[in-house]
């Protein structure tokens, strides 16, 4: 079926030519009724609706990060904030646990005061994103926290190649019984995860154990610590822990110190990430390390072909991992 016309679209909104125009390209000069009218004759034209063309949207670019911007976050939206001041682009940024209260997502295609939108680790359910997608408005999602189509634009970092590069390190040094302080359940990079663990777990013929795994809400170092203590207070202790994040492992490193057990020669400890942190402690933190940066630099990249009317190949772009050996691993403790 043949794509419909902006001609099309002026037809059933009863407006010009040059105003459905106007709203298509993101021009800042239409009245906010107006652009509503013609997002909604647009959306529901699907796949059918025209493709704007011309000038790419004008205005800030919003960058909403619900969460404490620190290391981790901080990390991401510092690059993105960087990479799109060479683009001459401001930064409206929505940042900090509060932020994770507000509904942003509706009203995000009908505001005139950005142009397009960065959004990492969104809270809200991919169907809210789908809907922005179908309304226009371009956006790149950043460590996507649950499956996304195929056509909305995401960049991660290659979680199961990371997590499975980690066991097999550990499984090289003689561990079997791997204790797993996993990160929230309902997260996509806890999925990965936990399947490349398995992945290198079943390579030497070992099924991961219900009992050694443990998930947690929020992948703090204290909950880090609670955990570990838990499963280093088995009867038949695990001879490694693996942490969801940095964060987790020192909480971990915290537990065995406080039982007494010396790491690596007691216990293995490893993390993901490879934060700061992970060198400030004692011993140094063996982990995956994330390109955190290149994450922000490339989500941005990606906005600005969006914006620039580029069809995209390649929509989810994993970023590869690195193994990052210290201290803090060393050879199973014989039985």
């Amino acid at each position: 079926m043949a794509r419909a016309t902006v001609r099309d679209v002026a037809r059933a909104t009863g407006l010009s030519i040059a105003t459905v125009s106007r709203v298509l390209n993101g021009q800042a000069n239409v009245a906010e009724h107006t652009r509503e009218l013609v997002l909604r004759a647009v959306a529901g034209l699907g796949a059918e609706a025209p493709r704007a063309r011309g000038a790419k949207p004008a205005g800030p670019i919003y960058v909403r990060c619900p969460y404490l911007l620190t290391d981790y976050f901080g990390l991401i939206v510092s690059s993105v904030a960087e990479t799109l001041a060479l683009h001459h682009r401001q930064v409206v940024l929505s940042a900090g646990v509060s932020a994770r209260r507000e509904t942003v997502l509706p009203g995000l295609a009908a505001r005139s005061d950005v142009g397009g939108a960065i959004l990492i680790l969104p809270p809200e359910p991919a169907e809210e994103l789908v809907r922005l997608r179908d309304r226009r408005f371009p956006f790149v999602v950043v460590d996507p926290r649950t499956e996304l189509p195929r056509d909305v634009a995401s960049v991660s970092a290659a979680h199961f190649a990371g997590a499975r590069r980690l066991m097999a390190h550990l499984v090289e040094l003689g561990h079997r019984r791997i204790g797993i302080i996993g990160g929230p359940g309902d997260w996509l990079a806890s999925d990965g995860r936990l399947a490349g663990y398995a992945a290198a777990l079943s390579d030497v013929g070992v099924l991961p154990s219900a009992e050694l795994l443990r998930h947690v809400d929020e992948p703090t170092e204290e909950n880090g610590h609670l955990v570990a203590r838990d499963l280093l207070g088995l009867a038949d202790r695990p001879t490694a822990l693996v942490a969801f994040n940095d964060k987790m492992a020192v909480g971990a490193l915290r537990a065995a110190r406080e039982l007494g057990l010396d790491v690596p020669r007691d216990v293995s400890v490893a993390g993901f990430d490879d934060l700061d942190l992970s060198r400030a402690t004692r011993p140094e933190l063996t982990t995956v390390r994330q390109p955190l940066q290149e994450m922000g630099r490339l989500a941005v990249t990606l906005l600005m072909r969006l914006l620039d009317r580029h069809e995209l190949e390649a929509l989810h772009v994993e970023l590869a991992t690195e193994l990052v050996v210290r201290a803090s691993t060393g050879p199973a403790p014989r039985a």
